[in-house]
């Protein structure tokens, strides 16, 4: 059995809307083994995105523990929160979120330029992970000549550049027609097993949490199924 690569304890969460305060999460407990392929379900607010970002360290919860890819994420400084978010976590969103005046092959050098890898090297592996994504033709491409789908993949091969252990995809079929979602979604599972990387989605679609080894629900905040 595999170690577990998150474990997060009495996780909470909420944001203040003007006098409102909003409850997003509720005290979540959440154990993922290094390796498993794992679905977040769940409706619109039911805390799922919350949820992952805390996950892969982009917010911080207010209250409870996370232990992710062998770091409490609650010891580290902004710094330090920072280079883990790059080397250990690969991020995939729905939005793509492509830096529109970058080529295909710049954008997934990005990190790897943040990390400090050397120019050629983070340009040799770009191209290859390109070219395992089908855009070996689209290298030089910008974002707004390339289909939604096309962008989906440049995003898949940013987020694996660093040969992340932790994988957090936020719908990422959401803004995808369903023939070219299923397609996304094949691609990132094989590329999730050549690599033995852990797999973390978001999603309220049951086609994509019904390709996980393991999935579950959240509702209003908290654990309700799974």
């Amino acid at each position: 059995m595999n170690d577990p690569i998150i474990v997060a304890h009495g996780l909470t969460k909420a944001y203040q809307m003007g006098k409102r305060r909003l409850e997003v999460l509720r005290g979540v407990d959440l154990t993922v083994k290094a390796g498993e392929f794992l679905a977040l379900r769940g409706a619109s607010g039911a805390g799922k995105s919350t949820l992952l970002h805390l996950l892969g360290g982009l917010d911080r919860p207010e209250a409870g523990s996370i232990r992710a890819c062998g770091q409490e994420l609650g010891r580290l400084g902004a710094g330090e929160l920072t280079s883990f978010r790059n080397t250990a976590v690969g991020f995939i969103f729905q939005a793509y979120h492509l830096l529109p005046e970058l080529d295909a092959t710049e954008n997934v050098m990005l990190p790897a330029r943040m990390a400090r890898r050397p120019w050629a090297e983070a340009r040799e592996r770009a191209r290859d992970l390109l070219g395992k994504v089908g855009l070996g033709e689209r290298l030089e491409h910008r974002p707004a000549e390339l289909s939604g789908g096309e962008q989906q993949r440049v995003a898949i091969a940013r987020c694996l550049i660093n040969r992340p252990q932790l994988i957090l995809a936020d719908e990422p079929t959401g803004n995808l027609d369903s023939r070219t979602g299923d397609e996304i979604l094949e691609l990132l599972l094989r590329l999730r097993a050549e690599a033995g990387t852990t797999l973390v989605i978001c999603t309220h679609d049951s086609r994509v949490a019904g390709r996980a080894e393991r999935s579950i629900e959240l509702a209003d905040g908290r654990i309700v199924g799974g």
